[in-house]
């Protein structure tokens, strides 16, 4: 076996440790990325639920990262704040966040990432950008609400009105500016997690 031959071999062979490298930096770097917008929060006074980043950052995520990656780091991102990193808005952390007002948005960014994940691939079009992001705000938005009135025991109209309408705007400016990064991202990050 000559020089060149034995390069290749331990190229060849490092190629899988690269990739588990590579996919783990992801999954911590956006569990990461999602515990900083979390801390961009801003408390409204009618409602339990802030106004946070952590969607904006949830969504890239899953265009990013795919579903299976996607899925893994929001589950970390969760897992850090169960354990005692104030790593949910606020600065909160621990079970009594996760089974509190906001519970059901946090798990909604676990369930988000399969669908989102799956419904863009790599290189993904605006069309499929668009039903993928506005798909992945609609799980997290349903775990929300469900979870928020059992937490309140209120009524549909109640919890609109306290976890939904008022996110409405920033919904709406989250999800453009998603599908506009998710485009450059699912071209440029996403071959690197799926590869």
């Amino acid at each position: 076996m000559n020089q060149n031959q034995v390069n290749s071999a331990v190229v060849v062979a490092a190629r899988p440790a690269l990739r588990v490298l590579i996919q783990a930096t992801g999954v911590v770097g956006f569990a990461l990325l999602t515990a900083f917008g979390a801390q961009v929060a801003i408390p409204l006074p009618y409602t339990p639920v802030p106004l946070t980043l952590q969607t904006l950052i949830v969504v890239l995520a899953g265009i990013s990262l795919g579903p299976r990656l996607g899925l893994l780091s929001m589950a970390f991102y969760l897992l850090l704040g169960t354990v005692g990193y104030h790593v949910f808005a606020e600065g909160r952390w621990g079970l009594a966040t996760l089974f509190g007002a906001t519970g059901g948005y946090l798990l909604g960014f676990v369930a988000a990432q399969p669908l989102l994940g799956t419904l863009v691939p790599t290189r993904a079009g605006w069309r499929q950008l668009i039903v993928g992001v506005l798909a992945a705000h609609a799980v997290i938005f349903a775990c929300g609400l469900t979870w928020l009135s059992v937490w309140l025991n209120t009524d549909l109209p109640q919890t609109l009105a306290l976890g939904f309408f008022p996110f409405l705007p920033g919904l709406l400016l989250k999800t453009a500016l998603a599908v506009l990064l998710g485009r450059a991202l699912s071209r440029t990050l996403r071959p690197y997690f799926t590869a």
